[in-house]
């Protein structure tokens, strides 16, 4: 019997989520099925409660929905609690529901992927949102020498710092008092694809300094276009990190490890092949 997996968001329609678990799933020969679900902003969850009635085993959230699915969640990973958002749902044998964040895995297996280990260097997260809270344990369990926040609205900042610093060396810093240049530079915020990209100071920024954006776009992020005229040393977008949350949501689901590679060179074919069209 095909096993039911799906993702909720809205809007839905430009998920990749089911060419990534389809691949995924074809890959390492597993029976299930995975689909877009558009939930009525104010239905989720309805739609999630008919979801897993109707036989679904396990389940994707995205935006808006991450807060109120932690909320709806019978046990919680210890990363669901701290980011206070779940993107991953899964049955549990009791008939209740189980949530985990795979955010901050897939980012930070994306980041050591392209840029090498975090151990020891000083990082920037910009942006206090959601995003951001769900990466910073992650980030911190990897032995980074500093991690600093900054935000537009401080106290947003100030808020995860309080938050997390018993984790690591994690503070939270007015845009304004930036001005070294750090080993790496996160962007979290979604400002940039809006084209109200956050302004920063380009001393953050010099050739040793590698920046990651998580937005994707078929052409380099307005981030790390203004990365690119700071010189930095490397500019990556988030399509990693998607594909690499996504595989850790099917290693929970499914006890099997996908490989990230292949998937991940297909999506990249498929998003310049829509910049074409």
């Amino acid at each position: 019997m095909t096993d039911k997996y799906a993702v909720f968001g809205n809007p839905i329609a430009q998920s990749k989520s089911p060419f990534i678990h389809r691949e995924f799933a074809q890959q390492t020969q597993q029976d299930m099925s995975y689909e877009a679900i558009l939930a009525p902003v104010d239905q989720f969850s309805t739609s999630l409660t008919e979801f897993f009635a109707s036989g679904g085993k396990g389940a994707n959230v995205t935006a808006p929905f991450k807060e109120q699915a932690f909320a709806m969640c019978d046990e919680l990973s210890e990363l669901a609690k701290l980011a206070g958002a779940v993107n991953t749902l899964f049955n549990l044998p009791n008939g209740k529901i189980g949530g985990g964040n795979t955010d901050g895995v897939g980012l930070v297996n994306d980041l050591e992927m392209l840029f090498g280990s975090l151990r020891g260097k000083r990082v920037l997260l910009v942006g206090a949102g959601g995003a951001a809270r769900g990466c910073i344990l992650p980030i911190l369990q990897h032995n980074v020498s500093q991690l600093v926040i900054c935000n537009r609205t401080h106290e947003k900042a100030e808020q995860l710092q309080t938050l997390f610093n018993e984790y690591g060396n994690f503070f939270a810093k007015p845009i304004e008092e930036l001005t070294s240049p750090f080993d790496l530079v996160i962007n979290s915020t979604s400002a940039g694809l809006s084209g109200q990209l956050i302004s920063l100071p380009d001393t953050i920024v010099d050739e040793t300094t590698d920046c990651y954006d998580m937005t994707y776009s078929q052409q380099t992020t307005m981030f790390n276009q203004w990365a690119q005229a700071q010189h930095a040393r490397k500019t990556a977008d988030g399509l990693g990190m998607l594909v690499g949350q996504a595989a850790a949501s099917f290693s929970l689901w499914c006890d099997v490890t996908p490989d990230k590679g292949p998937v991940l060179r297909k999506l990249r074919e498929l998003l310049a092949q829509e910049a074409v069209e």
